[in-house]
């Protein structure tokens, strides 16, 4: 099993890929300013280099950005704290340089890692986990939209599925899809009739060791403002790491 450490250095060497970025620099004091980069190995959520994106891991920000916008953010960032700049003022400020690019940014993620102390919540329930090909027959309704992708992603298949079921009825789902070749993301949907009964933490907790046994590591984002995702997390042993925000058309 992988220490925390460990776990962090990996995931920095990932993070350095997608920002383009090297891996002493999220230890860094000072800001740091990249050209995007489309690195082998990366996540592959656009197929198109960004025209922003920024990550914080509690110290700097490292911001990969369009050649044209160098020269501002050089400017904006020298005198700021790098976690401050996902403040919402400092965002405001940026996405007003990001409209000659006519894109604008997504929401912050906040990320978080198998670090933590678990706290286990014993429930009982009937479980049924799915591989690969047999997860394909769950995205025609989607049914389950932060568990799986919207459809099969050669790019980021989903990998595994484990199920909660109450009367041959799937009543809630956890599912993780191998964003990179190491670190494969976790998303879950519990029905809401059944909410509250600590399925999404048992079922998430489940899919967090077979991802762990298959030597990868599990990572789970989720929003601010979505508490209840946040202590399904904390509750199965991830702790937030970094927080990242892109821009999209």
């Amino acid at each position: 099993m992988l220490s925390a450490n460990e776990i962090i250095s990996i995931v920095k060497k990932q993070l350095a890929l997608e920002f383009n970025c090297r891996v002493e620099d999220f230890d860094k004091d000072e800001n740091i300013l990249t050209l995007p980069e489309l690195n082998e190995g990366r996540r592959k959520f656009n197929d198109k280099p960004p025209v922003f994106k920024m990550l914080t891991m509690g110290r700097n920000a490292i911001i990969s950005a369009d050649l044209l916008l160098h020269e501002w953010l050089s400017e904006f960032n020298k005198d700021r704290i790098g976690h401050w700049l996902f403040e919402y003022q400092n965002l405001r400020e940026i996405e007003k340089e990001l409209e000659p690019f006519k894109t604008q940014l997504n929401h912050t993620s906040h990320m978080f890692l198998p670090i933590g102390q678990c706290k286990y919540i014993e429930t009982s329930m009937q479980v049924k986990w799915y591989e690969q090909e047999e997860i394909h027959q769950f995205y025609e309704g989607g049914k389950f939209p932060n568990a799986l992708c919207p459809d099969f992603n050669p790019e980021r298949p989903d990998m595994i599925a484990v199920t909660a079921v109450e009367n041959d009825e799937i009543i809630g789902m956890a599912g993780c899809s191998a964003d990179s070749p190491v670190m494969w993301q976790i998303g879950i949907d519990i029905d809401k009739k059944h909410r509250g009964k600590g399925l999404g933490t048992k079922l998430v907790l489940l899919l967090k060791n077979e991802i762990l046994a298959r030597g990868m590591i599990p990572y789970y984002g989720t929003s601010l403002s979505n508490i209840h995702s946040w202590k399904i997390a904390l509750n199965c042993g991830f702790s937030p790491v970094w927080i990242e925000i892109g821009s999209k058309d």
